[in-house]
């Protein structure tokens, strides 16, 4: 195959995930979206396979087979409550390929003969590649133990830790500039070194980051992985791989941005931590004042039966319960009773960028009755029955009332604007932010332990 219908090849493939980020920015064409990244990977692979610069089949395609294996067994076995941290160690696996990358780039012998600029640029693409590689590595480690809850939550804050991070990254730039003027084996030193800091300023910065910002630092460390990917493109010379790469970092940077603001956060103090600790005054469970009010399966079931607008707000624990399926049968049996049900998303509810709606469309629900934050709050005063179904923190009054709560500031769903609320939970434990929810404690909300899944069903059973 020709340079020229490679290069054209590698073209369509990069036009292919445009219109694939393009369709997955909505529910209703995230299908089809999906269908093209497919559809532009295959191409890329073909087209890399023909391009007569691959070499060692023997060894390369049983590694392939045995790659798409394990992605299918995973794919197939993971359940979607364990999605967050799927992909938390999926990115850790590109910035490990950045960094051997970057170090075969350096130790291949073909590059011995570049000089003066090009030299240079090379040697600039390697310690980048190996840089961000190596905290997208170790960072995404560190994400995958807290989302599975192997590491805690809580920030680990060490004492000038910013001056912690700034002295690494200074001392990776100081031996980046002896690297490239360094010879051959000093320079190894000096990378293996730069190496083992970005490994450590990984880890330092996510755990420095609370359990309330991790939907952020998914988003944040799929950027950094996409960098990563675009610095192994220059180093391979692979025009794809860095238009993919881009791609990857800047729609991740985007989003980043995005979910910083709809938490009220500022992405560098994200990035450099210290949110989503357990402290502040709403933390403390006897400073808030009102008594909780139990109520039952058959109560909600009957509050629905005389209910005209009903709103449905899904987070982390409907995920956990595997209770979009009976939502989904609540939903179909109200809305042919004529009963207007709605849902309301909050950006960041769940684990994950988008992971109630996965879950929403995997169940079958409507695109059409499920709305954003900022498309329902103004409606919640005519909702008769506001569902909570196990999320905490989206729907926390604090972040308004509470100026000196962990969530201060962070935009939230306005439940108890609603006429009525049930909150089904398991217990009376705190958000994965540590902060307690003064909205149980409201006059006009009821609490319906237990599992979501099994109280759900109690109610369905009475509505069928």
């Amino acid at each position: 195959m020709t340079e020229g219908v490679i290069t054209m090849a590698y073209l369509v493939s990069g036009v292919f995930f445009v219109l694939s980020l393009g369709g997955l920015s909505k529910q209703e064409t995230a299908r089809k979206g999906n269908m093209y990244g497919i559809l532009g990977m295959a191409l890329a692979i073909a087209a890399t396979f023909l391009s007569g610069e691959v070499e060692n089949f023997k060894l390369l395609i049983p590694l392939m087979i045995g790659g798409a294996l394990i992605g299918a067994v995973l794919a197939k076995r993971v359940e979607m409550t364990s999605m967050p941290e799927l992909v938390a160690i999926l990115h850790s696996f590109v910035g490990a390929a950045a960094v051997l990358v970057g170090l075969a780039s350096f130790l291949d012998p073909s590059h011995a003969d570049l000089s003066g600029t090009d030299q240079l640029i090379h040697d600039v693409e390697i310690l980048l590649g190996v840089f961000i590689g190596g905290v997208t590595f170790t960072g995404s480690v560190i994400a995958f133990g807290k989302l599975r809850g192997s590491l805690s939550g809580k920030p680990l804050l060490l004492p000038g830790r910013h001056m912690i991070n700034l002295g690494m990254l200074g001392a990776s730039v100081w031996l980046g500039a002896q690297f490239v003027e360094q010879g051959h084996d000093q320079a190894l030193i000096s990378l293996l070194i730069v190496m083992g800091i970005s490994f450590v300023l990984g880890v330092h910065l996510i755990v420095a980051i609370g359990g309330a910002d991790m939907p952020v630092v998914v988003s944040m460390l799929n950027s950094y992985s996409g960098w990563a990917a675009a610095a192994a493109g220059f180093m391979l010379k692979n025009d794809l791989l860095i238009i993919t790469g881009a791609l990857v970092g800047s729609s991740g940077a985007i989003l980043s941005y995005i979910m910083c603001k709809a938490m009220n956060r500022s992405l560098a103090n994200v990035i450099f931590g210290g949110f989503g600790t357990g402290g502040g005054s709403a933390s403390n469970i006897s400073e808030i004042e009102g008594s909780i009010t139990e109520t039952t399966a058959d109560e909600v079931a009957e509050e629905l039966k005389e209910a005209k607008e009903v709103m449905i707000v899904p987070g982390y624990g409907m995920a956990v319960a595997q209770a979009q399926h009976v939502v989904k049968d609540i939903t179909e049996t109200l809305r042919a009773n004529d009963v207007n049900v709605r849902f309301a998303i909050h950006p960041v509810a769940g684990r994950l960028p988008g992971h109630m709606n996965v879950l929403l469309a995997e169940a079958n629900v409507p695109y059409d009755i499920v709305f954003e934050m900022d498309e329902i709050n103004n409606d919640l005063p005519t909702v008769d029955v506001l569902l909570v179904v196990g999320a905490n923190d989206i729907v926390n009054p604090s972040a308004l009332e509470d100026s000196s709560s962990p969530i201060a500031g962070m935009p939230v769903i306005e439940a108890w604007n609603a006429k009525s609320v049930v909150a089904l939970k398991r217990s009376m434990a705190a958000g994965y932010s540590g902060v307690e929810n003064p909205l149980y404690f409201k006059e006009n909300t009821n609490m319906l332990f237990g599992d979501a899944k099994d109280t759900l069903s109690a109610v369905f059973s009475k509505l069928s």
